[in-house]
């Protein structure tokens, strides 16, 4: 918990991207939120990634899939549930705790 807490007080993105495949994102637009992917829900949050992990969970992640999108997420309207935790390579990630992903948080979308 003390790692979060310094994670907390760091300065981050104020954007992070959650990559979605074309069955998920038609749901979210459908929705109005997406409560998480498998994993997401297997691991108690969603996941996100900031622009410079983008490309290392997208090879990680899904490498070989097509029709995959990118919605850019403003960090912002998500306040306190937005927690940065250490993950791979040491790296903090941010993930999305207690709620779902709502669309208006979505400021931008792109294929991959």
């Amino acid at each position: 918990m003390a790692d979060q807490m310094t994670a907390q007080t760091q300065n981050h993105p104020d954007t992070a991207y959650k990559i979605l495949t074309a069955a998920q994102w038609a749901a979210f637009q459908t929705m109005g939120e997406f409560a998480g992917a498998p994993v997401d829900l297997a691991d108690g949050y969603i996941h996100l990634s900031s622009a410079e992990q983008l490309q290392g969970t997208l090879d990680k992640h899904f490498s070989g899939q097509s029709g995959l999108i990118i919605a850019k997420i403003d960090l912002a309207q998500l306040g306190k549930d937005i927690v940065w935790e250490v993950s791979r390579g040491g790296a903090l990630f941010p993930h999305l705790y207690n709620r779902a992903l709502p669309m208006a948080a979505v400021v931008e979308t792109r294929s991959a």
